[in-house]
């Protein structure tokens, strides 16, 4: 899938795709230079797109390790199963809303590490909550979460009006160490966040964890 492809299903399906253009080499390093792949047994990549990063994390992964991932977008997910044929690749065509019970259903109970490109200033602070409630539930004490957002990144609030999306302040939520790096070699330059230490965090957004958790 080419660059102009990619471009045309982000322009038609931006809240699904979040990119407007495949992840760098640059950016697929600093998201995954931070995670414990050498001796994973499971990891999860959540919105994979057309396998930029896919492709760099099974380079990275031991051959008996799995790795989920959830890409919602049909196109994309049609494209991974011809592009990756990988074994160890379980591509799950499904909301990343259901992350723990879609990694449960599959008889997995921990994961070591949870990468993701998803487009989260899109998303409801109620779909925001429930991801982060399965991630964290699944990681370790010694997992690893990794997210990149690109350097302009907005939101669309209730009144209409577009703001700053505060991606750091959602993720100090669920996670008690987070750390910020800027990529510029990518289009459009992207700051990558490593987040450690995942909290214990309530299962379901209530009405008043969903208004809290607005930027």
């Amino acid at each position: 899938m080419d660059l102009a492809t990619f471009a045309i299903e982000a322009l038609t399906d931006i809240r699904t795709v979040g990119a407007v253009a495949p992840s760098s080499r640059h950016l697929a390093n600093a998201m995954l230079g931070p995670l414990p792949l050498k001796k994973a047994r499971t990891v999860v990549e959540v919105g994979p797109g057309t396998g930029a990063i896919t492709r760099a994390l099974l380079n990275r992964l031991p051959f008996d390790a799995t790795l989920l991932a959830f890409e919602i977008n049909p196109r994309f997910s049609r494209h991974l199963k011809s592009a990756v044929p990988d074994t160890r690749l379980s591509l799950l065509n499904t909301s990343a809303e259901k992350l723990r019970e879609e990694v449960e259903r599959r008889g997995f109970r921990h994961v070591d590490a949870v990468v993701s490109s998803l487009a989260l200033a899109w998303m409801t602070p109620s779909q925001r909550h429930n991801f982060f409630s399965g991630v964290c539930s699944l990681l370790g004490e010694k997992g690893i979460f990794t997210q990149y957002k690109y350097v302009m990144s907005l939101q669309l609030k209730k009144n209409g009006h577009w703001e700053r999306f505060d991606l750091e302040k959602v993720l100090h939520r669920y996670f008690r160490s987070v750390q910020k790096k800027m990529i510029l070699r990518n289009l459009p330059p992207a700051f990558v966040y490593i987040c450690k230490g995942p909290r214990a965090v309530q299962a379901r957004a209530t009405p008043d964890a969903a208004e809290h958790d607005r930027c």
